[in-house]
């Protein structure tokens, strides 16, 4: 009965997972659970409904009551339109039935409802696009993709549920970064609290760590002494290798050996010296990629010999135990978050825990929102997505024309390759549902003018707005700028990395890569141009392919801050004189 309940009013853009099955025996006391349906005796279902969170109008009730009686004629009406009073303001019922809520006016609704509170309508409406999405069954690894903006996180919060409903096995939901795990359980909880307990949210590498000590395998990680080898790896063979004639930064060529070498899960430089190098713009003729090699086997010896682990090391080690237990893993599926910043590495690991199992792997993202160097294809990961189990999401729920605009503006001549191995235009077509969003943008002489530009705004805010309002920042130094300015402000903070996701009375701060998979309904940038290369002074011809490399990674992660915004985009500047540029 659930299932034909799920079916019914999926058509009206409510997700399976908002459908709570509920078994209630007269004349009996009973407060139990069998599998995800809830048993409640007739004097425990009063407190129990009433302790559920709203999360429908009275009319939309009614829509839903009616729509339900004609999905199961052969039981006895609801009358809901008897049973449920309409509020004052409401409009006389004879109004509400005069095909005010026909199927196309209560989706209208429902998205209304859901620009006011999105979060909360995450749990119960979807697009019926999104639906078919959550319930559809796949023979194999899938993808999910789309622009900023499209739902792509909220399909895979819907999916999760929907999985965890229908299986016996623990369903485990993995990211990139930590801070999103906890964001996305909080949320979870509040939409489908029946299966919270059998859906692990964890970062990928704390549940590599996990994963490996209960395995039995030491880990040693210990980034800072890791960093300490690569530098004295870098002064001893790097230095004064020829890698300082295309860049003389020793970060990246530690990008290049965390992101493509590591990464990769090379291990010979044969393998090394002809690997594409995705996302990586600098041309390496042999002798540079054998200097890389050597850099690469000084920092190994160095670590090594220090008795440590860097991230990729742990990532390693998980994948070679995963491979060794194949069949032993305890998840029935699957689902990746962001999987454009993982390595590949990290993607094989992930798809050796269910293999090519159906509906046992979902992968959720965006190459144009990729905020790290390097990257992959699925198909090095031997992972083969076929047919209609490569989706992709065109409808932005998230954006004003005007906040995409200026988005799509700071990347518009940047075309990206995704995951898939297609490459695609930096300004790509969307359809928009939400056109109330505007653009603010502030510029100031001076560094002081602007901060008090920018307090000033947040001051100005109304009572409650604090709670879905965040100020995000390039770097962590900016970060730590911001939150003694505002604190001495009297404005309270919450960092985006405590962040988990439940309603606070606080301005969100964290960087620009913190935010990804988040959103608000209004996002500060301040000096959010501060390190965004100008055309207009450094011709780009005199930029080199590494520095051209490191403005579009700029750029890509400034256009994930900008699509956070919903309702406000506030963008500060500073002329500074050129003599002090």
């Amino acid at each position: 009965m659930t299932k034909v309940a799920e079916s019914a009013v999926a058509s009206l853009g409510m997700s399976p997972v908002a459908v709570q099955p509920l078994m209630v025996f007269a004349g009996h006391r009973v407060d139990a659970e069998l599998g995800r349906v809830r048993l409640l005796g007739e004097h425990e279902v009063g407190p129990a409904l009433l302790s559920e969170r709203h999360r429908l109008r009275p009319e939309s009730v009614r829509v839903i009551a009616d729509h339900l009686d004609r999905a199961f004629p052969e039981y006895e009406g609801a009358f809901a339109t008897r049973a449920i009073s309409p509020p004052p303001q409401a409009p006389p019922q004879e109004e509400l039935s005069d095909g005010l809520f026909d199927l196309d006016g209560l989706r209208e609704a429902a998205l209304e409802e859901a620009l006011r509170a999105p979060i909360e309508q995450w749990m119960t409406f979807l697009h019926p696009d999104q639906v078919a999405l959550v319930r559809r069954n796949w023979a194999g690894p899938a993808r999910i993709s789309g622009p900023a903006g499209t739902g792509k996180t909220v399909v895979g919060l819907h999916r999760a549920a929907h999985l965890a409903q229908r299986t016996t096995g623990r369903i485990l939901y993995v990211t990139f970064a930590n801070n999103l795990p906890r964001v996305q359980a909080t949320f979870l909880k509040a939409m489908s609290p029946a299966v919270a307990d059998r859906i692990d949210f964890r970062s990928l590498h704390s549940w590599s760590q996990e994963f490996l000590r209960d395995c039995g395998v030491s880990v040693r990680l210990h980034g800072e002494r890791a960093q300490t080898a690569f530098s004295l790896a870098w002064k001893n063979v790097g230095r004064d290798s020829c890698l300082t004639e295309i860049d003389p930064a020793p970060g990246y060529w530690k990008e290049e050996i965390d992101h493509v070498i590591k990464g990769r899960g090379i291990t010979s430089f044969e393998e090394y010296a002809t690997v594409p190098r995705r996302r990586r713009r600098a041309s390496l003729r042999r002798p540079h990629r054998e200097a890389v090699w050597a850099l690469y086997e000084a920092y190994e010896a160095l670590r090594v010999e220090r008795g440590v682990h860097d991230f990729n090391d742990v990532l390693s080690l998980a994948l070679a135990e995963a491979l060794r237990r194949t069949g032993q893993h305890r998840y029935a599926a699957v689902v990746v978050d962001e999987v454009q910043d993982l390595t590949l590495v990290g993607v094989r690991l992930l798809h050796a825990l269910v293999g090519d199992t159906p509906n046992g792997l979902l992968l959720v993202g965006d190459g144009q929102q990729a905020v790290y160097p390097g990257g992959f294809r699925l198909s090095d990961a031997g992972i083969d997505i076929r047919g209609d189990r490569g989706q992709v999401l065109h409808i932005n729920y998230r954006n004003s024309k005007e906040i995409l605009d200026a988005a799509l503006a700071v990347v518009a001549e940047d075309s990206f390759e995704d995951i898939d191995g297609l490459r695609t235009p930096g300004r790509r077509d969307v359809d928009l549902t939400y056109h109330d969003g505007h653009v603010i943008r502030v510029s100031k002489p001076t560094p002081s003018e602007h901060d008090q530009a920018l307090l000033e705004a947040l001051h100005s805010l109304p009572p409650g707005a604090r709670a879905d309002t965040a100020v995000l920042c390039p770097s962590m130094r900016a970060i730590g700028r911001y939150q003694r300015l505002l604190e001495r402000a009297s404005i309270p903070v919450c960092l985006l990395e405590h962040y988990d996701g439940r309603p606070v009375d606080a301005v969100k701060l964290g960087s620009y890569r913190r935010a990804k998979g988040l959103e608000f309904k209004r996002v500060y940038l301040p000096e959010h141009d501060a390190t965004m290369p100008d055309g207009s002074r450094t011709p780009d011809a005199e930029v080199s392919e590494t520095g051209r490399e490191r403005n579009e990674l700029s750029r890509s992660q400034l256009f994930v801050a900008m699509t956070r915004a919903r309702d406000v985009l506030w963008l500060g500047s500073v002329n500074r004189p050129s003599a002090e540029r």
